[in-house]
């Protein structure tokens, strides 16, 4: 493969190498100099890894930043992110003090102003909207690690409109595994890297868990254990796998079907497994046209029945030591017919729509390719299973001598997630990984504490008509499970409650939102108009925007009679000038990652192993040198100027006079529980739950900035059916006592909605929706093509369009970096080189790249590893001229492109006039990848610069970047 070019400025010309002799001892050189006066540990923030850091100062100054080999995520591994952290923390893009806009929105036209005339101007603003319409703000995150904050701030608030950027990212993921079996691919659940055998990944680029998978892949070569990539194109980990398949992009849940098809053709499958732990033996009704079809048969305590084949009898499926039946028609008592859910699996993918050649001709993955994988699949997990000594004891009371795993492992991520079809596919995966029963076992996918989950979990969204009321807090999570249409966020004529959609039949299992419709949506006024748009660390102008030229329009648009704009306000808080600051009225500026405290949290997104929960903390290693405050304190201090409940006393006064640190040591979500699990009670001796800690912080400091607990050996698998583990989860309040964690091959779930679709129950769709819910809500996981592209010419756009992060990039901070932008300082279009050389294209050809949304110019490069129907870049590497304090003519900006300009954010009409957006039906997941594209050669007089380019921003409130980064300069000065 070719390599991605690089930045202009690593193109000069080196000087020659000059070898100089060691110095001989006694000759006056220090060789052993003091390059740090102190040492502090804290959390890297350049991706979601959350490795542990040591950053080495001096004169008060980051010198450099490298690995903290204690540390459970990363064990001393520093990637190229991580150190290239210093000039992340010394941007010439950081903001320096409160915005006000003066100009339009677009313009850049600021005037700085104090800290109390901003929180003045928030805080009149938010409470305004407080008193009236809650609903009338809309509080969307990005990338934050601190949503369990924010989320309890908008819940205190009162707007059900809140959500973070996984509606964009990866509610497919976390959505199907947690409907399935109770936990997640991402960061809730891993490999078991050492005993693992045979790895498949789909869809993973190197940009997520980067050091955990980079050490993990490392475990699996040195044990000769057989990696398999499926993906489009084969870069980082899919480059070291030992086979790629370069499928399709969209097809990979007909490629899992046709793995599951041969698994049970060959009857290679773990029924012991299915069933203990799933609800394969479960029975169904199957009568068609009734309000019950296909819902389980349940006994008066409503019990789920199986038909125990040694009493000849219906019986509770979770009793334990009966031999259900997992084939075969019965009668029930009233004369009906049900059949156990393997039955209705079974008949589904041994079918030909998932035979190996029907697959082979959607995905281009030959069908001889397939049965192989298949059959080695099944060879890794029944002839070389592994063996564990270690008793455990089951829910049933059972006692297990040895600990027997099936050594096949999986993990997927945003390849899989950011389809129309992604929720399926993901539950396709899952469904194979229990048939081969290997959720939790030796050599299996893992549980991350405090995964698994009830399936689902327990938590239902609020914010129906009459939970929303001024002045009043929303009385529940904004974020939920439904399990039933009673669940959405409907009024009675199936009106969304909230801005995005969320939970409404347009996406009934949105358990991350829909960030990305937000600007459209309050911009048209659909389902209603909103006050304040309050945005933190979310670029939506950008790279985020699914649609970059249709969302500038609304986050611009006036209304023709007022001229007024369509959205009133618009509060943004970041670090950096990103694209999104010149669209904001009002802008508080936030802190870099190492001049704040921030709390990894067991109640958001802890950086558990499945050996042991685990959390962390980020601590100020230096002062800011600007005016600027982190986030979560503001949040804390506009929480106490609103007088939210639970931000102030009794009093009126602040509830966390000290900030952040106060409101991480002395809040409790419930009793006991607060943001950290360490250390907890008068004298830090507990952990989990307990009292507050007032050296709470000094402990996790002392400690290198995390805690972990270290389970028992017997806990550590099974942890879904592990009784001595599920007793301590209880404990912790991760799961409820009376949970029965039994996998979901056939969700009811899904059903219930289906079954509301044909017309029964009291919440039923609009007639506008009734078609795709039925299909789409399948019990069952299915594989359909993605919906853009149903309705795009296949023959006018022959070829597929995604976009993946390199490892050196994450979102869009990195490309602001001065040392990451060398590495990528703009990108190209990367083409399967036969496919481009039989369209008469060349290596560093201009082309352009058209959709029926829109058009880019961009350059060429030309690969072999590469599906040859696909062509893909790097995201986010390209910018717009202005932003992030770049040189208007920057490379990010003239050579720089991104494919959001070709993505429809909306689907066409349907009948009635009606526009989904593009995005997963069932959970709103966007669909980023499911984009079809053409490309032609440039014109010669068209060559040279990216298009389209918009008018740059003004930066003119930064100090000017220097034309060259002479970082590190100071301190050779002084080691002269």
């Amino acid at each position: 493969m070719s390599s991605s070019s690089a930045g202009a400025n690593s193109r000069a010309t080196q000087a020659p190498l000059t070898v100089t002799a060691a110095p001989e001892e006694g000759d006056g050189v220090d060789t052993s100099p003091k390059v740090a006066d102190t040492v502090e540990h804290t959390t890297c923030y350049m991706c979601a890894c959350r490795c542990g850091i040591r950053v080495h100062l001096k004169d008060g100054k980051v010198r450099y930043i490298d690995g903290n080999r204690d540390h459970p995520v990363n064990r001393g591994v520093v990637c190229g992110k991580g150190s290239a952290g210093i000039m992340q923390h010394y941007s010439p893009a950081r903001l320096r003090a409160p915005l006000l806009r003066v100009g339009e929105r677009g313009s850049g036209e600021f005037k700085e102003i104090s800290w109390e005339e901003a929180l003045g101007l928030a805080t009149e603003w938010l409470g305004g909207v407080r008193k009236s319409d809650p609903r009338r703000l809309a509080f969307f995150t990005g990338r934050d690690q601190s949503q369990s904050l924010t989320g309890w701030w908008a819940i205190q608030y009162g707007t059900p409109n809140y959500a973070a950027h996984g509606g964009f990212c990866s509610v497919n993921m976390a959505a199907a595994g947690l409907y399935t079996f109770g936990g997640s691919f991402w960061e809730f659940g891993e490999p078991d890297w050492d005993h693992t055998r045979y790895f498949l990944l789909f869809g993973v680029a190197e940009d997520h868990a980067s050091n955990p998978i980079k050490i993990g892949i490392s475990k699996l070569k040195d044990r000769g254990a057989k990696v398999v990539s499926i993906n489009p194109v084969r870069t980082g980990y899919n480059a070291v796998a030992d086979e790629w398949v370069g499928i399709k992009p969209g097809t990979d849940g007909l490629f899992v079907g046709a793995l599951i098809h041969e698994l049970l053709r060959t009857r290679k499958i773990d029924l012991d497994y299915l069933m203990r732990y799933s609800n394969a033996p479960w029975l169904v009704i199957q009568d068609p046209g009734a309000a019950d079809d296909g819902l389980i048969v349940r006994d008066d305590k409503d019990r789920p029945l199986a038909y125990d084949t040694a009493t000849k009898a219906f019986v509770a499926a979770r009793k334990p030591d009966i031999a259900p039946a997992l084939h075969g028609e019965f009668t029930l008592a009233d004369g009906r017919k049900a059949v156990p859910v393997f039955e209705l699996l079974a008949k589904r993918y041994l079918s030909t729509d998932y035979a190996p050649e029907r697959a082979e001709r959607e995905t281009g993955v030959p069908a001889d390719t397939i049965r192989r994988i298949a059959a080695e699949l099944a060879e890794a997990a029944f002839d070389q299973e592994v063996v564990l000594d270690i008793p455990w004891t089951d829910i049933y009371g059972r006692r297990h001598d040895k600990m027997v795993g099936r050594p096949v492992s999986m993990h997927a991520m945003r390849g899989i997630s950011a389809h129309s079809n992604g929720f399926h596919t993901c539950r396709l995966i899952h469904i194979l990984q229990i048939l081969l029963g290997t959720i939790d076992s030796p050599g299996g996918f893992r549980y991350k504490a405090p995964y698994p989950k009830c399936i689902p979990p327990r938590l239902k969204p609020r914010g129906k008509p009459g939970e929303v009321l001024p002045d009043e807090p929303l009385g529940g999570p904004h974020l939920g499970f439904p399990t039933g249409p009673e669940d959405l966020l409907i009024d009675r004529n199936g009106r969304p409650q909230r801005i995005d959609k969320a939970f409404s039949w347009d996406a009934p299992l949105s358990a991350h939102g829909l960030m990305h419709m937000v600007t459209t949506n309050a911009a048209l006024g659909t389902p209603y108009p909103i006050e304040v748009l309050f945005l933190y660390m979310a670029n939506m102008s950008w790279n985020s925007a699914m649609n970059t030229a249709d969302t500038l329009k609304h986050l611009t648009d006036k209304d023709p009679w007022t001229g007024a704009y369509k959205i009133p306000r618009i509060i943004y808080s970041d670090a950096y000038y990103s694209e999104m600051v010149a669209y904001a009225d009002l802008i508080l500026p936030d802190t870099t990652y190492l001049e704040r405290w921030d709390c990894i949290s067991l109640l958001d997104r802890p950086i558990s192993e499945p050996e042991g929960p685990a959390d962390a903390i980020r601590h100020p290693v230096v002062k800011p040198d600007r005016d600027v405050r982190p986030f979560q304190e503001v949040l804390i201090d506009l929480g106490a100027r609103l007088k939210l409940p639970g931000f102030v006393n009794e009093d009126g006064s602040p509830k966390y006079p000290g900030g952040y640190p106060d409101y991480i040591v002395n809040h409790e979500r419930l009793p006991g529980i607060g943001p950290l699990a360490g250390w907890r009670g008068k004298d830090g001796s507990e952990f989990g739950t307990g009292d507050p800690n007032p050296d709470q912080l000094d402990r996790y400091v002392e400690n290198g900035s995390f805690c972990v607990h270290h389970l028992k050996p017997g806990q550590r698998y099974f942890k879904h059916a592990n009784a001595e583990y599920l007793d301590w989860a209880v404990s912790m309040g991760f799961v409820r006592s009376d949970a029965r964690l039994t996998f979901e091959l056939y969700s009811e779930t899904l059903q219930k909605f289906r079954l509301a679709a044909q017309g029964h129950g009291a919440v039923q769709p609009p007639e506008t929706h009734r078609a795709r819910v039925e299909t789409h809500f399948d019990p069952l996981p299915f594989w359909s093509t993605p919906l853009e592209q149903e309705t795009v010419d296949a023959a006018e756009f022959p070829l597929y369009a995604i976009t993946q992060r390199p490892m050196a990039m994450y979102h869009s901070w990195g490309s602001q970096n001065a040392w990451l932008r060398q590495i990528h300082g703009f990108n190209r279009l990367f083409v399967n080189r036969d496919r481009a050389l039989a369209m008469g294209l060349a290596d560093d050809d201009w082309v352009w790249v058209s959709s029926p949304t829109g058009r880019v110019k961009c350059q060429i490069q030309l690969m072999d590893g590469c599906n040859a129907d696909t062509v893909w870049t790097w995201n986010a590497i390209g910018k717009r001229s202005g932003a992030w304090n770049l040189a208007n003519d920057a490379p990010e900006a003239t050579r720089g492109f991104l494919l959001n300009h070709l993505i429809a954010e909306l689907l066409p009409e349907r009948g009635g006039g009606y526009r989904f957006s593009n995005s997963d039906p069932v959970t709103g997941q966007a669909a980023w990848y499911d984009l079809r594209v053409r490309i032609e050669k440039a014109a010669p007089d068209e060559a040279g610069e990216t298009a389209p380019r918009y008018e740059p921003i003004s930066h003119a409130v930064l100090p000017a970047a220097p034309e060259v980064s002479t970082y590190g300069a100071q301190f050779r000065e002084r080691s002269k």
